[in-house]
């Protein structure tokens, strides 16, 4: 081969390093950029689920006494031997209805996955049961509206004292689960 050939073979090999390099430094860093992103919406996620987690534990503490307190009350008032002397004085049934759009938007925006496998796991768990709590309620309502109090009181309240019986569980689980997850949601903010 001449030296013109050559070095031209040799410049369309540079050439081609070059943009060999230009490539590969340039699907580095839109993986650098993606990466970056995905820690982003991870860490705004944590922080949404935090102040949501807080919002619902407040709501929990605020009623879960009640509940407890309501539950003996009520059965107390269906014991056909205690039903005379119970002052039977209800404030509603005041249940919990749980935020859940830092879920709801975790999961629209995929955002769930760029958080560590096990706290994500934790976070399901904990929706989960806010889910199951909200389900149950959503019974009561139902029979409500099938037996309301109007028509009859002692069947309305056994409906009242299934959903107690079960809420009385479940809060606690729950606002435990809370204290859990609160600290580990901060470790993870913080790396």
């Amino acid at each position: 081969m001449s030296d013109p050939r050559r070095a031209l073979v040799w410049k369309g090999i540079f050439e081609i390093a070059l943009i060999a390099i230009g490539v590969f430094l340039a699907l580095m860093a839109d993986q650098w950029r993606s990466d970056r992103q995905h820690r982003d919406q991870a860490r705004d996620a944590l922080q949404r689920f935090k102040v949501e987690i807080q919002t619902n534990q407040a709501a929990i503490d605020t009623v879960k006494d009640y509940h407890a307190m309501m539950r003996t009350a009520v059965g107390a008032y269906l014991d056909p031997k205690t039903r005379a002397a119970t002052n039977l004085q209800l404030a509603g049934i005041q249940p919990t209805i749980f935020e859940h759009t830092a879920w709801d938007l975790a999961l629209a925006t995929q955002s769930l996955a760029d958080i560590d496998p096990e706290l994500a796991f934790e976070l399901a768990r904990l929706y989960g049961m806010q889910q199951t709590y909200a389900g149950l309620t959503g019974g009561l309502m139902q029979s409500m509206y099938q037996r309301p109090p109007s028509e009859d009181l002692v069947k309305f309240l056994h409906s009242v004292k299934i959903w107690l019986d079960n809420i009385v569980v479940h809060e606690p689980a729950i606002a435990e689960n809370y204290k859990r997850i609160l600290p580990k949601i901060d470790r993870a903010l913080k790396d």
